[in-house]
């Protein structure tokens, strides 16, 4: 897994969740918990009110294993 390198703000609309901003963000719902980690305030909320600035992070991606180590 990448680690967070930047990011980019998002304004919530009233019932997004952690899981669904990752499906939108990442193509992968599996990868809330790098958006919950950039935004610890709001760490224990399940389903967002309209309105909450939040930041989402840009991740690396890793090199696959496949790609010769000048490519990597």
């Amino acid at each position: 897994m990448g680690g967070v390198t930047d990011g980019f703000d998002y304004v919530t609309q009233e019932g997004d969740t952690f899981d669904m901003l990752a499906l939108d963000a990442y193509n992968d719902e599996f990868r809330a918990e790098e958006i919950i980690r950039a935004n610890p305030r709001y760490a224990g909320v399940v389903i967002f009110d309209a309105g909450v600035a939040l930041r989402i992070p840009y991740l690396e991606t890793a090199a696959p294993e496949t790609l010769p180590p000048w490519k990597r």
